[in-house]
């Protein structure tokens, strides 16, 4: 079981280190200047379907590697968590609705420059991201957490997997910050990273 966690941490450095490097602003305008408009067309859609692939590994380690169970929630309190992931799923489903899903995938941006809406872009500060700003991460973090069966290996992979969405939405933020300005430091004083708060409100802002 060490060797399973251990391969799972030096696997996720290397995860997190491609992943940093491709989100870091710095290396986004090396590549739109490499590229000039096609980075703008391919960019998302590229970095998803890495991130995908490079999700498998992870998914390896969970279903193969040796393991061993450190807990199992019993009935009902299982349905209670089991519940408490669909929920999380759902609010998943509905922040990335807010934000646009074929956008997030990076399908939209595949669409003809010339033809697709990109003026008067907007920044989001309404629905869940009134009362974070990282609502992804959030109910990622509450979807994994809330397993009624916990293992050394999972256990693992959610405290990794935690620090990454710290990690990532450290990068995320400072790409919207390079877009937005004032906008989103405006927004960024008002609305918790990840604590939501109780009362949300909000609206898109114009760039």
């Amino acid at each position: 079981m060490l060797s399973s966690a251990i391969f799972m941490v030096v696997y996720f450095i290397f995860f997190a280190a491609v992943h940093s490097f491709l989100a870091d602003p710095r290396s986004k305008s090396r590549g739109k200047k490499a590229l000039d408009k096609a980075f703008d067309l391919w960019q998302r859609l590229v970095y998803n379907l890495l991130a995908l692939l490079m999700v498998f590994p992870f998914l390896f380690i969970l279903a193969f590697m040796p393991d061993k169970t450190i807990y199992i929630i019993p009935a009902p309190w299982s349905w209670l968590m089991a519940c408490i992931q669909l929920l999380a799923a759902i609010a998943l489903l509905v922040t990335l609705r807010q934000t646009g899903i074929f956008f997030f995938m990076g399908l939209s941006q595949l669409q003809d420059q010339d033809s697709r809406p990109n003026r008067g872009k907007q920044l989001v500060t309404g629905g869940f991201y009134g009362c974070i700003r990282n609502p992804l991460f959030f109910f990622a973090a509450i979807f994994l957490w809330s397993s009624p069966i916990m293992t050394e290996n999972l256990l693992a992979f959610n405290i990794l997997a935690t620090v990454y969405f710290y990690i990532g939405a450290r990068h995320e933020e400072r790409s919207l910050k390079d877009e937005f300005g004032p906008v989103y430091e405006d927004y960024r004083k008002n609305v918790p990273m990840f604590l939501p708060r109780l009362r949300c409100s909000g609206h898109p802002m114009r760039k």
